[in-house]
């Protein structure tokens, strides 16, 4: 195994041992009778072409010279020569067959490791790859096993075998000629090794390259609404011109080289072959080489090009494993990266107050939650979910180099409703991503019902939230389907009354098949404003003590968003509630007003404090002064 300076594995040799970890946990058995297959095809292979040393010499040539001559033996001879390359031949189809199996297993197994591991992977992953880059791991990057383990592996593991058996053949037919056979081999590794270490770096940045074409392919098929709006459809042409030729360039050098190895080792095998039958002949004639027949040569001849054919194929195939061996190593790149960090013990049950009237674990499902807390000595104790949230001097950085939030304190009892303005990237959107903890805080607290935040599991901590997007995601399913994604256990009724709740209701009852209507494409055949009424009744059906409304009426007309806003507030009734908005009017009636600026509250108040203060929120609602 090759060795880095220090001593450690290169990456390329842990690739591969890691893929063949995949194999021999679940196909092992499979594996080794692959391995005894080929074994047994090569032999039978390396036994015909041995073979027919004696079936010229012994029947054929005496046959020439017979006045009467007796086919039975030369037929019998061919039926045990048959025979060879039958079980060959079936060998060689069980092991081809096998490996087809193994090959999209271990697809199989990829892909659902890395659908896995992606899922406990933190949001900063997403939000700093690009998604058709992701895309391509499992598509393009995954494929390229798929092709390694069919074919590649088994072609080269065969060829291995085969030139082992075959040159252990030729030695025991003549030694000189053996010694030609090697020379000629030697100058094919010497253009493999040549051609295959300059294809073999171009094959890697295809790949990336390939990441780079899907992740741009993706964002340009996202906002094709945008680009035709601003007319840009030349200068996003350019982009993937630009992003074309890259992937053009690699993959042009890698197969250049790629493609003129085959038919070199072709005809360097015919120079073989004809030099091997020139000196043969020449042996014979002049009785050199230790008794050479004609029945040696031809029987040679064919070990010969059993000796080159597979060295042929190993080169072939070396850029199969080469390509295969690169998307692995983005496969696994995606794999290393370091899932999303929870150390939180607190966790959320359904819980009911007993005789004496203390709060405690029930289980069965109630309307009432609450945080079970893990005490030092080992017992537990239960503080009642109630949506009380509270942010102590909280300082925050996407990079350590640059402070989003500074100093932020401010509190949210239950039931209250607090409201976030300001320009765009001032912090909004951040302090909401704190609470549901996407990002964690750099200095300072936050606690929910008393507890810090660090301490609730994370899967816990969101399941007590409901969000509200600006950009409403659905998925390919029915309307019904995609509400109930806010609650899996949500009964048919529950998921009418959400959306009877977000004033959903009477628009999904005009729609083709009412609840049942299918939706694709990111609810494609739905206008926005229809698509974020889903997702708030969505959120309604979760029934959660705190909600997080971001710009969550934002792309609904004024028509629909005077419903929507009826429907919010009986949604919003009793709940903690955080609001970013744009439109001022929809924070009115906000037990607090929170106006950030560059990362600080400049100003906190009821929406009559603000406007009796005459500052930044005074400017804002009186048009003054408008958000960027």
């Amino acid at each position: 195994m090759s060795k880095k300076p220090d001593g450690m594995p290169t990456k390329k040799s842990h690739t591969a041992r890691r893929l063949l970890g995949y194999v021999m946990r679940g196909y092992k058995f499979r594996f080794f009778l692959v391995l005894v297959c080929i074994l047994v095809s090569a032999i039978a292979t390396v036994a015909g072409s041995m073979f027919l040393e004696p079936l010229v010499d012994d029947y054929i040539v005496p046959l020439v010279s017979m006045a009467n001559p007796d086919f039975s033996g030369l037929l019998t001879a061919l039926i045990q020569l048959g025979v060879l390359y039958l079980v060959g031949l079936i060998c060689s189809f069980l092991f081809n067959r096998i490996m087809v199996t193994i090959s999209q297993g271990v697809q199989k197994q990829i892909r659902d490791e890395l659908f896995s591991h992606m899922q406990s992977l933190p949001i900063k992953y997403f939000d700093t790859h690009a998604h058709g880059d992701v895309m391509s791991v499992y598509t393009n990057d995954v494929d390229t096993l798929r092709q390694m383990f069919s074919q590649s592996i088994p072609q080269m593991f065969n060829s291995l075998v085969m030139i082992i058996v075959v040159f252990v053949g030729m030695l025991m037919r003549n030694v000189v000629l053996t010694g030609v056979v090697i020379l000629c081999v030697l100058c094919m590794l010497v253009v493999t090794r040549y051609v295959a270490g300059r294809s073999a770096k171009h094959f890697i940045r295809q790949q990336v390259k390939l990441g780079d074409l899907n992740g741009y392919i993706e964002e340009m098929v996202n906002g094709q609404k945008v680009v035709k709006v601003f007319c840009h459809e030349e200068k996003a042409q350019e982009g993937f011109d630009k992003v074309n030729e890259a992937l053009f360039e690699s993959a042009d050098k890698a197969n250049k080289y790629a493609n003129i190895l085959m038919p070199i080792m072709i005809n360097i095998g015919n120079i073989q072959y004809v030099i091997v039958a020139v000196v043969g002949g020449v042996l014979a004639l002049n009785g050199l080489g230790g008794g050479i027949t004609l029945g040696t040569i031809a029987s040679f001849l064919q070990l010969s090009k059993s000796f080159t054919n597979p060295i042929s194929q190993i080169s072939q195939q070396l850029n199969s494993v080469i390509m295969a061996l690169a998307g692995a190593q983005r496969i696994f790149a995606l794999m290393d990266e370091a899932p999303e960090e929870d150390h939180g013990t607190v966790t959320l049950v359904n819980a009911a107050y007993d005789k004496q009237g203390n709060l405690t674990e029930c289980d069965h499902h109630s309307s009432l939650w609450a945080w079970k807390v893990p005490q030092p000595d080992g017992s537990v104790s239960y503080v009642k979910l109630a949506g009380d949230v509270r942010f102590f001097d909280v300082d925050f950085a996407y990079t350590p180099e640059k402070t989003i939030l500074h100093d932020i304190s401010l509190f949210a009892k239950p039931g209250q409703k607090l409201a976030f303005v300001g320009a765009t990237g001032a912090g909004k959107t951040t302090i909401t991503n704190l609470i549901n903890r996407f990002y964690d805080i750099a200095d300072g607290k936050i606690q929910y019902d008393g507890i810090s935040i660090n301490d609730i599991c994370k899967r816990d901590l969101r399941r007590s939230l409901g969000i509200v997007l600006q950009d409403t995601n659905l998925f390919t399913g029915t309307v019904r389907e995609n509400i109930r994604y806010g609650n899996l256990e949500a009964t048919d009724e529950e998921v009418e009354a959400a959306a009877v709740l977000a004033n959903a209701d009477d628009f999904i009852r005009r729609l083709p098949q009412g609840y049942d209507t299918m939706l694709t494409g990111n609810g494609a055949n739905l206008s926005q404003g229809q698509r974020q009424l889903i997702a708030i009744a969505r959120c309604a059906v979760a029934d959660p003590p705190v909600m997080i409304l971001d710009e969550a009426t934002s792309s609904i007309d004024t028509r629909t968003e005077a419903i929507v806003q009826r429907g919010m507030d009986s949604l919003m009734c009793g709940r903690t509630v955080f609001v970013i908005a744009h439109r001022l009017s929809t924070v009115r009636n906000s037990d607090a007003i929170m106006v950030l600026d560059h990362g600080r509250i400049v100003e906190r108040g009821s929406h009559d404090d603000l406007i009796a203060q005459g500052g930044i929120y005074y400017q804002l609602y009186t048009g003054a002064f408008e958000l960027e």
